[in-house]
C-alpha cells in the first residue's frame, strides 16, 4: 500500500534529509516549510527521482486555522497520513544575555517550537486516529526537539525552554496514543551541521576538537534523517516516547 509522511521545515537541513529518507523509505511526501518556496524546486524533483510523490506546502504551523485546510488537500493529493515528522523550529533572534531577552524572541520560539508543533500535532493525529485502522501500516509521529531539551544554554534561554516543552509534549502523545497503535518518539539532535548552527560553526569547530563530542566530527542531517526513518518503518514497535539522542555522544556524562 502507499504510505504518506508529513514533514515540517523540510525545505532545509534535517528536514530535507529526512524527506528523501522517508522516500527512500516508500512513503510520499507532502513537504512543509515556510517562506523558503525556492528551495522547494529541488527537493520534489529529488524525490521524485526516488520514484515517489511529493508536494510542497507554504505553511506556517504557528496558524492554525491553516491547519485543517492543509490536512483536507494532503488527503485528496495523497490519503491517509501515516507518518508526521515534526522538524520545523527556530532559533532565537540573537544570541545574548539571559537578562535581556525580548518578548518577540520568546514568543517566536514558543509560537513555532512549542504551541504551534502542539496544535498541528493534535490536528494530524485526530485524523490518524479516526480514518486508520487495524492491520494498516505502521503509524507514526516523532518530535525533533534539541540537545537543548536537556543541556542549558543561557545565551539562548528561550529556544531552550521552548524545546524542553516539546520533550514533554512528545511524552503526552505518546502516552495518548499508544492504545491506537501509533508510535511517538523524540529525537535530541545536538551539534548537527546545518545553516542554522553554521554562525557558531567556528567556535564548536574547537570545542569538537578538543573533545566536546565522543565521536570527533559535526553530526550530519543525514545521522537524525536514519534514526527517524527507522521509527517511520516500524522497527521500534515497543518504544514508548523515550528520546534517542543524535548527539555524538555530547550529552554523556564524563570525568
Amino acid at each position: 500500500m502507499r504510505k504518506t509522511a508529513i514533514v515540517t521545515g523540510a525545505s532545509r537541513g534535517i528536514g530535507r534529509a529526512t524527506a528523501l529518507a522517508l522516500a527512500e523509505e516508500g512513503f510520499d511526501i507532502a513537504a512543509v516549510a515556510w517562506r523558503d518556496a525556492e528551495r522547494f524546486g529541488a527537493l520534489v524533483a529529488d524525490i521524485e527521482k526516488l520514484g515517489r510523490r511529493c508536494k510542497a506546502y507554504d505553511l506556517d504551523i504557528g496558524e492554525r486555522a491553516a491547519h485543517e485546510p492543509f490536512l483536507d488537500d494532503v488527503a485528496r493529493e495523497f490519503g491517509d497520513v501515516h507518518c508526521l515528522v515534526n522538524n520545523a523550529g527556530v532559533s532565537v533572534l540573537a544570541r545574548g544575555d539571559l537578562l535581556d531577552v525580548g518578548e518577540e524572541s520568546y514568543d517566536r520560539c514558543f509560537d513555532v517550537n512549542t504551541r504551534g508543533t502542539f496544535f498541528f500535532t493534535q490536528s494530524v493525529a485526530r485524523r490518524m486516529v479516526n480514518t486508520e485502522g487495524p492491520g494498516e501500516a505502521f503509524r507514526s509521529i516523532v518530535f525533533v526537539t534539541s540537545s537543548n531539551a536537556v543541556a542549558a544554554t543561557i545565551e539562548r534561554g528561550e529556544y531552550c525552554m521552548s524545546k524542553i516543552a516539546s520533550h514533554m509534549a512528545a511524552r503526552l502523545y505518546a502516552l495518548r496514543l499508544a492504545r491506537d497503535g501509533i508510535g511517538v518518539y523524540e529525537v535530541q539532535p545536538g551539534l548537527i551541521l546545518t545553516e542554522m548552527t553554521a554562525p557558531s560553526k567556528a567556535k564548536y569547530d574547537d570545542l569538537i576538537e578538543k573533545g566536546m563530542t565522543a565521536t570527533p566530527r559535526w553530526g550530519l542531517p543525514e545521522d537524525v534523517a536514519r534514526v527517524i526513518r527507522t521509527m517511520a518503518a516500524g522497527l521500534l514497535p515497543y518504544t514508548v516516547a523515550q528520546e534517542v539522542r543524535v548527539d555524538g555522544g555530547l550529552l554523556i556524562q564524563r570525568f
